[in-house]
């Protein structure tokens, strides 16, 4: 097995809003190659802990690994962040003092081809995080009808030509199942009309985004995931979000805006009648992102956003 490596985006400005110096218990729930994990575990006080989540067995065990020496200190999980309530309740765990959730898909996996996340590289047409999940990019490919495909590719990938692409899907499926990526990029570029085609980023990059998106239902219970990680927080605890595509950022800032202005009464009327207070502070009033120096390092966190709140 290739090792699991992930560069941890932001990693020093996620450490400066989580503050694990203070001690306490912290969540990573999206542990990858255990980047952002070290960060905090290398500041953690003596009785600290913290808990890498992860649905990927192969981050499970590269970052245990990596983490060994940290002791008791770090515990990995292996599961799904939108499952935090009920695997920490497991270990006992029922307030925490801050949680990172960053939700990229980890170097390792764009990088390893046969896990079919890349455009770049024939691969099976897999996308599944977590290789045991039943449903993968195959499935979705030959399996969805077109104007579901064509949802699918509008409102994860907001892809303009998705109708286009989905009808060509169908019609080459119809002779053949899809079984690449690199078959179903190229049938990508050649649904779509010429100009599009010579755009700077890859034709297929929106339609592989949507898809991954599916097969993973990164965006069905999102907010509800948050709103888990919200409630699991004790007075002073941060939440740390990274996005890295718009669907997701706006999840998290119109969640973070309504845990931060939760009143519903008219904006006019002279005082409160819903009694809804606020539960948090906003720690980024913009989203944070990688400066020039990161970006030459890392081109990866291009489109990263990172947003925080503490709660009061």
């Amino acid at each position: 097995m290739s090792e699991f490596h992930h560069i941890p985006i932001l990693r020093e400005t996620v450490v400066a809003l989580l503050a694990p110096q203070r001690g306490g218990i912290f969540i990573d729930g999206t542990l990858g190659g255990g980047g952002h994990a070290e960060a905090v575990l290398e500041r953690l006080p003596k009785g600290g802990r913290l808990y890498g989540i992860d649905r990927d067995g192969a981050a499970i065990e590269a970052a245990s690994r990596r983490l060994a020496r940290y002791g008791e200190a770090f515990t990995a999980i292996h599961g799904n962040f939108f499952d935090m309530k009920r695997l920490l309740a497991q270990c006992g765990v029922m307030e925490v003092d801050g949680i990172l959730l960053d939700l990229g898909v980890s170097s390792h996996q764009l990088d390893t081809p046969q896990r079919g996340f890349s455009y770049r590289e024939d691969a099976p047409l897999d996308m599944r995080m977590d290789p045991s999940a039943p449903l993968s990019a195959y499935d979705v490919v030959n399996g969805y009808p077109a104007e579901t495909l064509a949802r699918i590719l509008k409102e994860y990938g907001e892809e303009r030509y998705a109708s286009r692409i989905a009808n060509a899907i169908v019609q080459r499926r119809a002779e053949a199942p899809l079984n690449s990526t690199m078959e179903l990029a190229e049938l990508v570029k050649r649904a779509l009309p010429a100009p599009a085609r010579r755009e700077a980023q890859h034709p297929a990059r929106r339609t592989f985004q949507a898809l991954r998106i599916e097969v993973n239902g990164e965006l069905a219970g999102l907010a509800e995931a948050l709103t888990d990680a919200h409630d699991l927080l004790r007075p002073g605890g941060v939440l740390a979000v990274i996005t890295f595509h718009s669907l997701e950022d706006r999840i998290v800032k119109q969640l973070f805006r309504t845990f931060e202005h939760p009143c519903t009464c008219d904006p006019h009327a002279p005082v409160c009648t819903c009694g809804k207070k606020p539960t948090v502070r906003a720690l980024t009033k913009k989203p944070i992102m990688a400066d020039e120096t990161e970006l030459e390092a890392n081109p990866r966190a291009h489109s990263a956003k990172l947003r925080a709140i503490e709660k009061l």
